[in-house]
């Protein structure tokens, strides 16, 4: 499918709910009281600090999707600047992180879903599991809402939320924000690094910016926007809880004393008794399906774009012929959606997910590097982030600083997938591909000046 062969019909309104509707999910939902458990009432700050991270890479996002308003995305921007090594390193990357975070966002869901009936906590991975089938069988059939259908169940779940907010300000308890820091400024970065990944949508709908009107217009406005509102959001709804919720009930109201996966509905029991909670339930159930199905649908189109660039194999390019969508790429990311919430502890998949966030995060600040070094003519950004290289920088420099307090499992995860892609890329793709990226333009670039200085030498 050619670049120009679908309808731009999305407006800057729907694209920022695309966006919106991305992050409005586990970051809300279910991470607020893991965050707690974490920072105390400073976990409102750990959002704020996640925010300042991130901020660099939409910025770097936004400036290179007004200059490649393609489908790709992430893998996209990352193999065209760093060259296919990278560009394999980072679709992986990025559709692992998109897998983790759906897998979480699904247990969340489950704990919600078993507010309404009268099952044990040990279902919860019974209840993510059958939502996984629905999710990737919704996927395989071609079902999906549209940009209009998403604006519309945004709308209405911030409606919700800000309706939570208001309320929560009459009764909520000062109390509980004392002491604010229960674990220093350690604690703070330990939490940032964890709720990273509730931003992780802020630059997800890049992958539809050919269906975007006037996308050097529309992309950077929806992306830094959308990010500004949540950030707000977040702060006021995780506030909330806070105010709202019993310490002990947040930090050990979970599965076998973990922290509580339905830390909205705990507040919400306090604000308005069992209709709070039915409300909330309902509001989290929609948010958390409508961001587990976008999960998979745009982590199951980075290996088929891969695959289209010779870097996987053609199996995975393969289009159903009944309902034209991506099947095998679907399926295999169905795969290892289902054996994650099989056998990986939630806690862990919320630590993977922003962990592998991180990482990809890095990458594209450090391939808008490339482009403006490289100075290609082909790239024409429409949008220009601002403070570079200083803002890019600080944002790789910054998410390596987060990544480190992760813990050892995310770590060895993260250098696991960059292993791991990397013997992908050099026992499949290096043979099949001669790109070089902007980076190889660099480099090519300065062995000429050095040949040219070389031959002037001699010639003296």
């Amino acid at each position: 499918m050619g670049q120009h062969d679908l309808d731009r019909s999305l407006g800057l309104y729907p694209t920022m709910m695309i966006s919106m509707g991305a992050m409005i999910g586990s970051g809300i939902f279910v991470l607020p009281a893991l965050g707690y458990k974490k920072a105390g009432p400073a976990v409102v700050l750990a959002y704020v600090l996640a925010a300042l991270v991130v901020l660099p890479a939409a910025l770097s996002k936004a400036e290179m999707a007004t200059a490649m308003p393609e489908s790709g995305g992430t893998y996209l921007y990352i193999d065209r600047a760093l060259g296919p090594l990278f560009g394999t390193i980072a679709g992986i990357g990025a559709w692992f992180s998109l897998v983790f975070k759906s897998s979480f966002a699904l247990v969340g869901l489950g704990a919600y879903l078993l507010l309404f009936a009268p099952l044990s906590q040990g279902a919860v991975v019974y209840v993510a599991l059958t939502l996984a089938v629905l999710v990737v069988a919704l996927n395989v059939s071609g079902t999906k809402m549209s940009g209009g259908i998403q604006a519309v169940i945004v709308t209405l779940v911030v409606a919700g939320l800000l309706a939570y907010v208001v309320n929560a300000g009459f009764v909520l308890d000062t109390v509980r924000y004392t002491p604010f820091t229960t674990h220093g400024s350690g604690g703070v970065v330990t939490a940032a690094a964890f709720v990273f990944v509730s931003y992780a949508g802020v630059t997800k709908v890049a992958s539809v910016a050919e269906e975007v009107k006037h996308p050097g217009k529309n992309l950077p406005r929806a992306m830094l926007g959308s990010m500004g509102i949540m950030t707000v959001l977040y702060v006021a709804v995780v506030g909330a809880v806070v105010g709202l919720s019993d310490p002990e009930v947040l930090t050990t109201g979970g599965p076998g004393g973990t922290a509580s996966l339905t830390p909205m509905a705990d507040g919400a029991g306090a604000l308005l008794g069992g209709a709070g909670v039915l409300f909330i339930s309902v509001v989290a159930v929609v948010a958390l399906t409508s961001m587990a199905n976008a999960g998979v649908l745009s982590s199951s189109r980075f290996p088929l774009a891969m695959s289209r660039d010779d870097l996987l194999p053609p199996a995975l390019q393969t289009i159903d012929s009944r309902f034209k969508t991506p099947r095998n790429s679907v399926l295999l990311t169905g795969v290892v959606l289902l054996l994650l919430i099989a056998f990986v502890p939630v806690i862990e998949l919320a630590k993977l997910a922003s962990a592998f966030q991180i990482l990809v995060f890095s990458f594209e600040n450090m391939a808008l590097v490339a482009f403006r070094v490289a100075d290609a003519p082909s790239y024409d950004p429409e949008f220009e982030a601002p403070g570079y290289p200083f803002v890019q920088v600080f944002g790789f420099l910054a998410g390596l600083g987060l990544l480190t307090q992760m813990g050892t499992l995310p770590i060895l995860g993260a250098v696991g997938i960059i292993a791991g892609s990397a013997l992908v890329y050099l026992a499949y793709g290096r043979s099949r591909t001669d790109r070089t990226g902007a980076i190889g333009m660099i480099v090519h670039a300065r062995r000429g000046e050095d040949d040219d200085g070389l031959a002037s030498t001699e010639a003296e």
